[in-house]
């Protein structure tokens, strides 16, 4: 019995043995051969041989990273669906009842974003339930009182 599984992990054995060893001389002659000097130019980016201007730090508006999350999001739904239209015949009609309900998730998803105006691009404003509006505006209505009072000793 041990004599068998010997026999049978040894290929595996000798392939790890293989990787670490490859592993190994690539750092090796990775030190050997590389470069000792340091110049200005070693910590800098590549850039095609373009000299960088500026900071490389930019700052990215966030609708971007929104409209990328949106797009992997409703771009992976047709991966289902594609293979759901494939099994279509083998899944009969609990996969078309359970397919209308995962679009109408979907659809309900997209909705959401829309009416929240995750969709809008440019400055946004917070639509929320009319329970998070009337708190909005009265944590509006008492920064105004307190801001009345120092207007007042500020005349004076």
């Amino acid at each position: 019995m041990v004599n068998e599984y010997a026999t049978e992990i040894w290929p595996l054995a000798v392939y790890f043995g293989m990787v670490i060893l490859l592993v190994i001389t690539m750092l090796v002659l990775s030190w050997l051969l590389g470069q000792r000097r340091r110049e200005q130019a070693t910590n800098d980016p590549f850039e095609s041989g373009i000299v960088a201007v500026g900071d490389s730090q930019i700052r990215i508006s966030v609708e971007f990273y929104l409209i990328a999350i949106f797009f992997v999001i409703f771009d992976l739904e047709t991966v289902f669906i594609f293979a759901w239209a494939i099994a279509f015949f083998e899944l009969g009609w609990q996969g078309y009842f359970s397919m209308l309900v995962f679009i109408a998730i979907l659809a309900l998803a997209l909705i959401y974003e829309w009416r929240s105006g995750a969709l809008e691009w440019g400055n946004k404003t917070r639509v929320g339930l009319p329970a998070a509006q009337r708190t909005q505006k009265i944590i509006d209505q008492r920064a105004a009182q307190k801001q009345q009072p120092k207007a007042a000793e500020d005349k004076q």
